[in-house]
């Protein structure tokens, strides 16, 4: 039996929220996902998954969940230092990675990475346009979010939450929704590239529903987003990436927390190519220990919110 098969299907199965969609991410049968995941349960003794429209986690699912990506990260991570360990990471390495979360996290930790490795030499472009990688001449790409079917190869970095919040200002003079249906009452500042027609995306009850806010503000600029938010125009939809510094601050608030958006994960794409591939694996595994998982700016939340 093997265990490690298991745990990939089970976390493939969480990730992508189906068996069909976890089978084609693995290149196997659907049948062969269910079969781990069944003997996955019976080992266990425990159900982990409920079946249903959507696939989800059980109260003891959440728990192997959180242990399984750990360990699956720390065999990866074993492997990457092995295969970078017999190459030499040189040559030139051109990367794409999104305005906003680059210039808070990754100019850092791309100098130090540089840094690291002498004889690389790195091209970054910050833009948060989705560049293509095979017409532009891109090597990689940092991408947030839900990942298309493609032919890019994927390393998770890791998760990236969103949350909905405002400031205290804004809802000290409009009231805290409740719920969803509560937005039509309420402004909100829209991240064109996600929301291009007014719409915010929610899942309820398991199922994705639509919901309009009136717009006060559009962007294609997180940072804008946010100060936009943070001045009291409207509610925004926010990585926490972005919005962890100001909730800790108190100028802004969290709200309608069981309704928050899917946010898929940070993420390496990369075209497939035996010359990159060492320079890729040292970026990805470089990225990987120096955000975390959880990432640094939602351990930033969970300390924040413990009792003093």
């Amino acid at each position: 039996m093997n265990k490690l098969s298991e745990m990939h299907a089970f976390v493939a199965v969480v990730d992508t929220g189906s068996i069909s969609e976890a089978a084609r991410r693995l290149g196997t049968a659907k049948s062969m996902i269910s079969k781990r995941i069944q003997q996955l349960e019976k080992r266990l003794g425990s159900i982990l998954l409920e079946r249903g429209r959507q696939t989800r986690l059980t109260e003891s699912g959440e728990v192997f969940y959180r242990h399984c990506r750990g360990i699956l990260a720390d065999i990866e991570t074993a492997e990457n230092a092995v295969l970078t360990s017999q190459s030499i990471v040189r040559g030139s390495l051109r990367i794409a990675a999104p305005m906003a979360f680059g210039r808070r996290y990754l100019t850092p930790i791309l100098a130090a990475f540089a840094r690291q490795y002498p004889e690389l030499y790195l091209d970054i472009e910050f833009d948060d346009r989705r560049v293509n990688l095979h017409e532009e001449g891109f090597d990689a790409a940092v991408r947030i979010g839900e990942l298309p079917d493609s032919s890019l190869m994927a390393k998770i970095i890791t998760p990236n939450r969103h949350i909905i919040c405002a400031s205290p200002d804004y809802l000290n003079a409009h009231g805290t929704p409740q719920i969803p249906q509560d937005l039509a009452q309420h402004f909100a500042v829209l991240y064109v590239n996600r929301e291009p027609h007014g719409m915010w995306t929610l899942p309820v009850n398991g199922t994705l529903e639509s919901f309009r806010v009136r717009c006060r503000m559009r962007t294609n600029c997180g940072d804008q987003l946010m100060e936009a938010a943070k001045t009291g125009l409207g509610l925004a939809i926010l990585p926490t990436f972005l919005a962890a510094q100001a909730i800790v601050d108190g100028e802004l608030i969290e709200v309608l927390a069981p309704y928050a958006p899917r946010g898929g994960n940070i993420s390496v794409v990369y075209r497939q190519s035996h010359k990159t591939l060492a320079k890729l694996l040292a970026l990805s595994s470089f990225l990987s220990e120096r955000i975390g998982n959880p990432p640094i700016w939602d351990r930033l939340l969970a300390s924040s919110s413990q009792p003093q």
